[in-house]
């Protein structure tokens, strides 16, 4: 004999099975947290990201430029696979002196024009560098390191091969931060660059904003003292510092310079340049 449903039961089954099915409905058509957009109109997919991605998009451009300081900076520019083969003689005819290659991305990406630039810029004249794009959130810090210093990433004291460059900055596939809490993220970065100096003998460059590091590393301070500083800041004046850092070694003042967008300055003279490059 079949015991009997009540009838209150059996209602609030369906009503539970209706309401699982609108919730799956509603998640499934909800769209995720948006990814930072790139500025080129380029799709975002793995491998695209580049110096400063996120700039303009979370810290705006200022109109006023920077004032000229060319008797005490000196010009750089940084590039990736989106400026393709670059005419360095042109560059250095318009007076920039040194440049950063992107080499790697995350564990899984290396930049097909990477010889051209990186080589090309050296045969031009100029004092060259390369820089890696942090994924934190597909591979370890120290694994990321070993990955760079595999594929271009670098350093010899020669007086023309610059430190390379944590590139660490808005996550351009997502969350912001990567999924990583203020402390997990240092731990991450720490990780990076205690193996690229263990490695090369040289502290390595970080690059990023104030408000990205203020958001996802809880404002740390404590890699000031060991690694140069290379801000990201499209306006008149670098603005305030990350914690950490009294100074800046190198800013990256525009998206929108004449031929290769990306425009920076060191914070000294040629001769000051080679003297960092060399260590």
């Amino acid at each position: 004999m079949r015991t009997p449903i009540h009838p209150l039961r059996g209602r609030s089954r369906l009503c539970l099975t209706g309401a699982l099915t609108v919730l799956v409905l509603f998640l499934s058509s909800t769209p995720a947290a948006p990814a930072t957009p790139d500025p080129t109109g380029d799709p975002i997919t793995r491998g695209n990201a580049y110096m400063g991605i996120g700039v303009l998009a979370h810290d705006g451009a200022s109109d006023a430029p920077p004032p000229d300081a060319r008797a005490t900076q000196t010009e750089g520019v940084d590039v990736s696979s989106h400026q393709g083969e670059v005419d360095w003689r042109s560059l250095w005819g318009s007076g920039v002196r040194w440049a950063y290659t992107k080499a790697t991305e995350g564990t899984y990406y290396t930049n097909p024009y990477f010889t051209q630039q990186y080589d090309g810029s050296f045969d031009a004249g100029m004092v060259r560098g390369a820089y890696h794009f942090a994924t934190p959130d597909t591979a370890g810090g120290a694994a990321q390191a070993d990955y760079f210093l595999a594929h271009g990433g670098g350093w010899s004291a020669d007086g023309k091969t610059l430190p390379g460059v944590l590139d660490i900055e808005w996550n351009p596939y997502g969350d912001a931060c990567y999924g990583k809490s203020a402390s997990a993220m240092v731990g991450w970065i720490r990780d990076f660059l205690d193996r690229y100096k263990s490695r090369t003998g040289r502290a390595a460059v970080v690059y990023t904003a104030t408000s990205w590091w203020s958001e996802c590393t809880g404002n740390y301070a404590g890699f000031g003292p060991v690694n140069p500083l290379w801000i990201a800041r499209y306006a008149s004046t670098v603005g305030t510092l990350p914690a950490g850092w009294p100074a800046y070694t190198m800013w990256q003042y525009t998206s929108s310079g004449p031929s290769v967008g990306d425009h920076d300055r060191f914070n000294g003279s040629e001769d000051k340049l080679r003297e960092f490059a060399t260590g």
